[in-house]
């Protein structure tokens, strides 16, 4: 069954289908929290939240967009909320990004040396901390785009902004996070332009 079905019938007062949509999106909103927060406790509570927030606004949902978009949008704004609450400043694991334009994870060759492995795991670690100390708003638009995959017009319709702001926000995300990694000596023109051993992040594509 289509999402817009199950919305209705969820709408109506039907708990099996709303569980239906929960099972159906708990992963993504559990790993959209995580990214957002870096915790696994409350990354659960967050995501637990989004959807008894979002059983509790399906009568304000018009289907002007998908209900993953509406669902996205909720939780991207809980964590938000929950960031600046806290004003906490913590590594952000990237290790599950996936491979698209914005980013690029390589496998490791299949017998690295050690040497190779720890500068690997440095870079990584480096990483992860410039990352959490984005602004907030960059973190958000990076997960999105990155973690979760979505459309220029489907982040677009989450923040509520226009395309163009959309890049252009990812563009200042990623250029603020250049020279977070160049401010700590972890980032050098080489590693930005050539992505192709070490699981790097390519923060200019």
């Amino acid at each position: 069954m289509d999402d817009k079905r199950l919305v209705q019938q969820a709408a109506a007062g039907d708990t099996a289908a709303f569980e239906t949509l929960v099972e159906r999106y708990q992963q993504q909103v559990y790993h959209l929290a995580l990214r957002m927060v870096n915790n696994e406790a409350d990354a659960q509570d967050l995501a637990q939240d989004a959807f008894v927030r979002a059983w509790r606004g399906l009568d304000s949902f018009q289907f002007t967009s998908q209900f993953s978009t509406w669902l996205y949008r909720l939780t991207s704004n809980i964590c938000i909320d929950f960031l600046r609450a806290q004003k906490r400043r913590k590594a952000v694991s990237l290790t599950m990004l996936r491979d698209d334009e914005d980013s690029q994870w390589d496998l490791p060759d299949s017998d690295p040396l050690p040497e190779q492995q720890m500068i690997a795991a440095e870079e990584r670690e480096a990483l992860s901390k410039a990352f959490a100390a984005l602004d907030p708003e960059f973190r958000q638009v990076l997960t999105l785009r990155i973690v979760n995959g979505c459309s220029y017009q489907q982040i677009s319709q989450i923040l509520g902004v226009a395309e163009g702001t959309v890049k252009s926000r990812l563009s200042r995300a990623r250029e603020q996070l250049r020279k977070k990694m160049a401010a700590n000596g972890n980032f050098s023109g080489a590693s930005a332009s050539n992505c192709q051993k070490g699981g790097r992040l390519d923060v200019q594509k």
